[in-house]
């Protein structure tokens, strides 16, 4: 009786099965992750279609409208930059600051022009000599503008409030209004800018550039004089 004996399978066959499977578990994993993947970015879409609590801005300004136009006849010789911090504090009399009263430390940033206002010139401000190699000027002295406040480096350092600024702030229909510490700012920056010596170097800017300016002209002398007291 002849056995049939079966030949052993070699170790490469025997191993055959087990990549068909691991692709296999493979796919499966990356279409779990691409589910995970599409489920999770339309949840983030859809919470962003349907949050409650998103904003969208809406510009409903008006067209600019051009009101006037003026001439100019100044000069801006001389610019100074400022800062200060405006300490503002409030108190009441018979209350600890706990309760009623506060305190703003505000940082306050501005620029002072100085100009020389060529519309002030007398009849008699420009003299030529006879010969025209000597000219006399008569101009004002430098002005200050108004301080003007830059919003983006002026703001709000610190601030303390007592409770009943507080509940009185939650219940206004309006924000805090801040105009008190511009103004405040303005009038400090002004009156450092008064103090300081930005007119002088304004006029002495002005008078060398009229100087450059005749000269060119073929003047070789020229004087510049003030009409009034600086």
């Amino acid at each position: 009786m002849n056995r049939q004996t079966s030949t052993p399978r070699t170790a490469a066959e025997a191993a055959e099965p087990a990549p068909r499977r691991s692709r296999r578990g493979w796919r499966i994993l990356a279409g779990v992750l691409t589910v995970l993947v599409l489920l999770t970015v339309g949840a983030k879409l859809t919470w962003s279609y349907l949050n409650p609590f998103g904003e969208t801005t809406i510009d409903r300004s008006q067209p600019v409208l051009l009101q006037s136009i003026q001439n100019m006849s100044r000069f801006q010789s001389a610019t100074g930059n400022f800062q200060v911090i405006v300490d503002l504090e409030k108190d009441a009399p018979f209350l600890p600051d706990a309760v009623k009263g506060s305190r703003t430390l505000f940082v306050g940033a501005g620029g002072v022009n100085a100009y020389v206002d060529f519309s002030r010139l007398p009849k008699d401000a420009i003299t030529v000599s006879a010969d025209r190699t000597e000219v006399t000027v008569r101009i004002p002295h430098a002005q200050l503008e108004k301080p003007n406040l830059d919003n983006k480096k002026s703001y709000v350092y610190a601030q303390q409030r007592g409770l009943l600024d507080r509940v009185q702030e939650m219940l206004s229909n309006s924000p805090q209004n801040q105009q008190e510490l511009y103004v405040l700012a303005e009038q400090k920056i002004a009156e450092a800018a008064q103090a300081s010596d930005l007119r002088n170097r304004a006029d002495q800017n002005t008078k060398l550039m009229l100087e450059g300016m005749l000269k060119s002209l073929g003047f070789t002398k020229v004087t510049v004089a003030y009409t009034d007291e600086p």
